[in-house]
């Protein structure tokens, strides 16, 4: 359990515990600061992440935990590009302050969202409805078309139903004529020959038509009419509950479906409409950007400890071995 809180320290910035624990306390000091910075700016973004995933993405605890755990991999992984580089570049710190620019930004604004929920919401009452008045003509011009539609068929179906009742009544019944044919032999000669008579016969066919009065087809036909005409009207009914309540289910519907880009958005307009919501903003971002900046600033700050020292004496005695070699080879 010694050193518990350094070892956690070289797991989170990539120092190699064995090399550092034969170090000096300025050293273990470096660690320290390193794990301290790097701690504020992981437990940032895993609130960030976790905020974003469960406010925008929709995913269950499991899964806002996990995005908030990538997104400290993610910044753990960027800050070893610093702590590890013992004499950084001006192209690597150029680099990370533009990152940390960026991260900075899309921190506030995330934050600031979640801040200025409330007033995100009332902002939105006049931008939904903004929104609803742009598409609304659209979506009425349509259910008017299907209920003329369905007023063109169900008057077509009741004219029709009309003229079968009209008929109906003007032939109650109708005659059905039946044919049935029934065939018989009847001789057509009888041949003497040799004593014995051979009698030719030929087949006939008796016709028989009959009538009888059955009830006019059309009366099966006028219930399946009717429930026609009673389901097309039922739609129409339907289209017109639709058009008279269009537009709160338009504002309904567009307020459950608002996402990031509508409430960043609000919240641009919100920010060019307010000097005190544009100056928080700000400040959110420079507080953002100076926590993205504090691992920059310390190593930028700090000389060469021994644990650097250390490293590059072991990497020069490798290189040295390796020149070693290549010449024996030879």
């Amino acid at each position: 359990m010694k050193h518990l809180w350094i070892r956690f320290g070289c797991f989170l910035t990539g120092y190699n515990y064995s090399i550092l624990r034969n170090c000096s306390e300025a050293a273990f000091k470096s660690v320290k600061k390193y794990t301290a910075a790097m701690l504020i700016v992981c437990i940032l973004w895993f609130f960030i992440g976790f905020t974003f995933a469960h406010r925008y993405l929709s995913l269950s605890l499991p899964g806002c935990i996990l995005a908030g755990l990538l997104s400290i991999v993610i910044i753990v992984q960027v800050e070893k590009q610093i702590i590890l580089s013992i004499h950084p570049s001006w192209l690597l710190r150029f680099f990370r302050c533009c990152l940390a620019l960026i991260m900075s930004v899309l921190g506030a604004v995330i934050i600031d969202q979640i801040i200025f929920e409330k007033d995100i919401e009332i902002e939105k009452i006049s931008y939904v409805s903004n929104k609803v008045d742009s598409i609304l003509p659209s979506k009425t011009e349509e259910l008017r078309k299907q209920i003329a539609a369905l007023d063109t068929t169900i008057n077509k179906k009741e004219q029709e139903k009309d003229n079968y009742i009209a008929d109906i009544s003007k032939h109650t019944t109708t005659t059905a004529t039946t044919t049935q044919t029934a065939t018989r032999r009847v001789p057509v000669a009888t041949v003497t020959s040799s004593g014995r008579d051979t009698t030719t016969w030929k087949t006939i066919s008796d016709i028989t038509v009959g009538t009888t009065l059955v009830p006019n087809p059309k009366i099966a036909l006028l219930p399946s009419l009717d429930s026609t005409i009673g389901a097309m009207r039922q739609q129409r009914a339907q289209k017109e509950n639709d058009l008279l309540h269009i537009k709160p289910a338009l504002e309904k519907e567009m307020k459950a479906n608002t996402g990031f880009l509508d409430e960043l958005t609000i919240m641009m307009h919100m920010l060019s409409a307010s000097s005190v919501a544009l100056a928080f903003w700000c400040l959110w971002i420079l507080f953002f950007l100076f926590i993205e900046m504090l691992v920059l600033f310390s190593k930028a700050s700090d000389k060469s400890n021994d644990y650097e020292k250390v490293v590059l004496h072991h990497m020069n005695l490798q290189i040295r071995r390796l020149e070693a070699l290549g010449k024996a080879v030879q």
